[in-house]
């Protein structure tokens, strides 16, 4: 029994040992097979890679981009430190968002202070070809925010972003 057992396992680290590179050589010594031909439309390929992007630092250091929130270009700025995207009423209101989507009702501190904020939902926000949709944000007065601030309420629904060379990468999930 013990013998059997023996020839077994020598058999089988012998194939394990030995198959992948008689593969390899069959897969290398095999006759290609003659080309055909096949129409493919081709269409050309877009300006940015789908799901990522890639951002440079502008000379302060900030990485600033055009964004489409809810479809409309807005300038904003990539703020690693803000908790939300955060943006001001007047852009709000290019946006779409009034009346009852408005709601000041709650307190935030900014780095210029208190002041009150009202919590929406954004449709989608697009950076080149990252798209990300259902972002939390934050609405303040015109007088509390004159930038847009795109916050971790918009990075953490990306696959990663990383920053290295005066660079930050985006790449969706």
């Amino acid at each position: 029994m013990l013998k059997r057992v023996l020839v077994f396992a020598a058999v089988v680290v012998a194939v394990a040992t030995q198959l992948p590179g008689y593969l390899q050589r069959q897969m290398e010594t095999a006759p290609a097979a003659p080309p055909t031909q096949t129409a493919i439309a081709v269409s050309p390929a877009p300006a940015q890679c789908l799901g990522r992007a890639l951002l440079k630092a502008n000379a302060q250091g900030h990485f600033v981009a055009t964004f489409r929130i809810n479809g409309k270009a807005v300038e904003g700025m990539i703020d690693t430190g803000a908790s939300s995207v955060a943006i001001n009423e007047t852009t709000a209101r290019r946006l779409g968002l009034s009346g009852s989507d408005l709601d000041f009702k709650y307190k935030v501190n900014t780095a210029n202070g208190q002041t009150a904020a009202a919590v929406v939902t954004l449709d989608r926000i697009e950076v080149d070809g990252v798209r990300v949709q259902d972002v939390k944000a934050m609405v303040l007065q015109d007088k509390a925010l004159s930038d847009t601030l795109i916050g971790m309420t918009f990075l953490e629904k990306l696959g990663s972003y990383k920053v290295e060379n005066g660079q930050m990468r985006l790449s969706q999930r």
